[in-house]
């Protein structure tokens, strides 16, 4: 009985952890559009020259890191439910 109780908050305080990358995320977007708009108050050429495009890839980028940890996040979550000894090392 101990064991599944100590299990069941192990595996919330790890899916705790791992949506710290979420907060992450999202402190990346806000930081790739700052020095975008930053970028183009300096020099407006730049957003001719591929300034946007540079900050798309970046928030492409910054989402992909978010996708992974919701999805590490739900997968532990998920495989931790099931039990199954390989993911959940028990």
């Amino acid at each position: 009985m101990f064991n599944t109780i100590l299990l069941e908050a192990a595996k919330y305080i790890g899916a705790g952890f791992i949506t710290i990358g979420l907060a992450g995320a999202g402190v990346g977007i806000g930081t790739v559009f700052n020095f975008l708009i930053l970028g183009i108050a300096r020099n407006p050429s730049y957003y001719k020259n591929g300034l946007f495009k540079m900050a798309i890839f970046g928030f492409a980028l910054t989402e992909a890191n978010r996708f992974i940890c919701f999805n590490d996040c739900f997968f532990t979550s998920f495989f931790c439910t099931l039990k199954l000894k390989v993911f959940c090392l028990i």
